[in-house]
This record gives structure tokens, sequence and C-alpha cells, in this order.
């Protein structure tokens, strides 16, 4: 089990990785104020990229409780920013500046922040993990497949 999982954070990681590397390679075509949006979701992108860091390192500590949760919260994060860096993702790849749409992707954003409900969440999961560890278990990995795929499918679109 703590392969596996530890294969599915390297790979969510990957993904992750190879989606900011090709919009980056497209950002030379952005306008300033598509820059600017790009350097908040760069910023978000690297706070999932932390979680996951942080659920791997719990793994070799055998932290496997926060390890667990640090997945959830990458998959909240990823959840937040999915819709938004899609829409980004598949204007960047038609290189069109005239079709961004910056002040509502910006706007979807500063909605995400006021969201923000991970301290309840991580709350509920410790419970749930006391109850069943196998739940809990089951769900990060379901949560790294899912940010696997989302960073995927950002991968294709540009």
């Amino acid at each position: 089990m703590e392969k596996e999982l530890k294969e599915i954070i390297e790979n969510s990681k990957r993904s992750l990785e190879k989606a900011e590397e090709k919009i980056e390679s497209l950002s030379g075509d952005f306008s300033e104020e598509a820059v600017e949006f790009w350097d908040d979701l760069k910023k978000r992108f690297s706070d999932v990229n932390d979680k996951l860091k942080d659920a791997y390192d719990n793994l070799e500590s055998n932290a496997e409780l926060q390890s667990h949760l640090a997945m959830m919260e990458a998959l909240d994060k990823v959840e937040q920013i999915k819709e938004s860096a899609e829409k980004f993702a598949f204007q960047a790849s038609k290189k069109t500046e005239t079709e961004f749409d910056i002040a509502a992707l910006k706007a979807e954003l500063a909605k995400m922040d006021a969201q923000d409900k991970w301290e309840e969440t991580s709350k509920e999961l410790s419970q749930q993990y006391e109850k069943s560890k196998i739940e809990v278990e089951s769900l990060a990995k379901k949560a790294g497949k899912e940010i696997n795929d989302i960073f995927l499918k950002l991968t294709e679109i540009v």
C-alpha cells in the first residue's frame, strides 16, 4: 500500500511539473494581465506540490495519517483551481490574448481563497481515520490518482 501511494504521489508531481512547463513555454505570448494571473496560478501549483511532498515525506517517516491528510489537502487545493487552470491552459494553448478573461479567472481564485475550509476537513478526516484506516488510505490513493489525472489533462490541453 505504501509503495503504491508513493508511486501515485511521484506520478502526480511529474504531471504537475509537465503541465506547468507547457504553460510556462507559452507565457512569452501572454498579456501583462495574463502573466499576473499565471504567476498566481503557479503559486497555487507550488502549494499543491508542497502538499504532495509532505505526503511523500510523511510516508517515509511512517506518519501515515499525516501523509493521507496531506494527500487530501493536495486534492482539495487542486479541486479549487481546476476549473480556472483548465480555462487558462485552454486559452494559453490557443495563444489568443483577446480571449483571456483574466478578471473572471481572478474572481474565481479570490472566491476559492474565501472558501478555504481545510481545517474543518482535516479534523473530520482525523476522526474518520481513527474509525477506518483502510477507508482513509483508499481516499488518499484516490486523491493522488485524481491529482495526477487533472494535471495530465492540463498537459493534454496545452
